[in-house]
């Protein structure tokens, strides 16, 4: 197979993508900061008050800040080009420092957990009226982050944040049921309680980014793209007889790659094919970056009668 025949795609869509990134990365930062300025507030106020289901819904917020500034991060380093060590630029930033927010997460929870038995076995008192007003006040910086990742764009990343924002609403709910619970004259022993489900919160958000994280360093299929479908719309463009050896991944949560061997009616009709399998990829499952690979249809299937012709690159997996 001749060199000019194997072609690779970085397109146009680059740039696009890159503004999105950009976009994103400014809603990510206005949710960091002000998420992370609140979570302070409330670890000092939980400790003032006693209170862990505070102590633990600042927790919560500290690891929805991390995975912000993970976020907003590799919006920024989405800008960044590709290099001679990095060929499809720094994009797997994302997956890795999803990676160190899951296992932080855990860690989080570990502690929390323990904290919560230990205070359920020996309860101190808390302050009620502190845990009920922080509380209440978490719940409204809550809202507003949501209110702004919602109006923000719709990027996986941060869609990825607005999950945990939605998580950290219900900690604050929590808070405050503590709190009022306590301040009303109830069990102490509530706080510790619902600091608990508050973890338990914590831990369906992780897993389901660990999941997330564990599919993209295992180069599994992204998640919305079926290969039959790919395979499918590919092959109705006229002059392509099928599509085969197909390879499709992710190198982070926005940005998809595929490698595939297309089997021709005729090899001079490339030119005029390759843009429009690029189009149909970019438009209808937003993969960017593609590497196609062209086949005379009617020498392949030659080669699969007669094993000896040939090189047998053409059925050669990548």
């Amino acid at each position: 197979m001749s060199n000019h025949q194997h072609q690779h795609d970085h397109p146009h869509g680059h740039d696009h993508n890159h503004g999105h990134s950009h976009g994103s990365g400014k809603t990510l930062l206005f949710a960091l900061v002000f998420t992370t300025g609140f979570a302070f507030v409330e670890v000092f106020a939980g400790l003032m008050a006693n209170s862990l289901a505070l102590l633990s819904d600042a927790g919560h917020m500290l690891t929805d800040s991390l995975s912000l500034a993970v976020g907003a991060f590799s919006a920024w380093l989405a800008n960044k080009p590709a290099s001679r060590r990095h060929s499809f630029g720094l994009q797997r930033a994302e997956v890795l420092g999803a990676l160190f927010n899951v296992i932080f997460m855990f860690l989080v929870i570990v502690y929390i957990a323990y904290e919560a038995i230990h205070r359920m076995l020996n309860t101190p008192e808390v302050d009620g009226g502190t845990v009920l007003l922080i509380g209440g006040l978490g719940l409204l910086v809550n809202v507003i982050v949501a209110w702004v990742l919602m109006r923000g764009e719709q990027t996986m990343n941060v869609r990825g944040a607005l999950l945990h924002v939605m998580g950290d609403l219900l900690g604050s709910v929590a808070a405050i049921a503590a709190g009022a619970i306590i301040y009303l004259g109830g069990p102490a022993i509530m706080d510790p309680i619902l600091s608990l489900f508050v973890c338990v919160l914590i831990l369906i958000s992780a897993v389901r980014l660990l999941r997330m994280v564990t599919h993209v360093l295992m180069e599994g299929v992204p998640a919305g793209v079926d290969p039959q479908e790919v395979s499918e719309a590919l092959s109705e463009i006229e002059g392509v007889r099928t599509v085969h050896d197909m390879h499709i991944w992710s190198l982070s949560s926005t940005s998809h790659a595929i490698a595939a061997h297309v089997d021709m009616d005729a090899m001079g009709q490339w030119q005029s094919v390759l843009p429009q399998m690029q189009q149909v990829l970019r438009e209808r499952f937003g993969i960017e970056h593609s590497t196609l690979q062209p086949e005379d249809a009617k020498m392949r299937l030659g080669c699969e009668v007669d094993p000896r012709c040939g090189s047998g690159v053409a059925h050669g997996h990548h």
